[in-house]
């Protein structure tokens, strides 16, 4: 595993009323996409340092995000972390013990995700992203 944080995603209700509140702290604008199979739409913001953003917003009240958002509110969705391997990770966590949240898949950007369940990691819902 690669260790480094990839990007925090954040569970927005609407991306273009929170965009001005971070574009005032120094985040700009990077790829933006709609990930239909997760029913989210995705923006990455970038600002001086390495580590990215992710705004998301739910494209339908079915979506997972849409039901977080309902018992949670706005705020912290996940920490993405970089790995090399993406199966080689899974399988480090499934030999650890840690239950994965669904299998591997395609997530924003193209990119092969995993998730780790909040209830494997402290509450927190860890997402493996295979780096590039």
């Amino acid at each position: 595993m690669d260790g480094r944080v990839d990007h925090v995603g954040i569970a927005v209700e609407e991306i273009d009323r929170t965009l001005a509140v971070y574009s005032m702290l120094g985040f700009e604008r990077m790829e933006e996409e709609t990930v239909e199979s997760e029913g989210v739409r995705a923006l990455f913001l970038g600002g001086a340092g390495p580590t990215r953003l992710e705004l998301l917003e739910p494209l339908h009240d079915g979506s997972s995000l849409a039901r977080f958002l309902s018992g949670r509110g706005q705020g912290l969705h996940h920490v993405a972390i970089r790995v090399r391997d993406i199966e080689a990770a899974v399988s480090a966590c499934e030999e650890e013990g840690l239950t994965m949240s669904g299998a591997i898949r395609t997530g924003a950007l193209g990119r092969k995700v995993a998730f780790v369940h909040p209830k494997s990691a402290s509450g927190v819902l860890i997402e493996l992203v295979q780096a590039d």
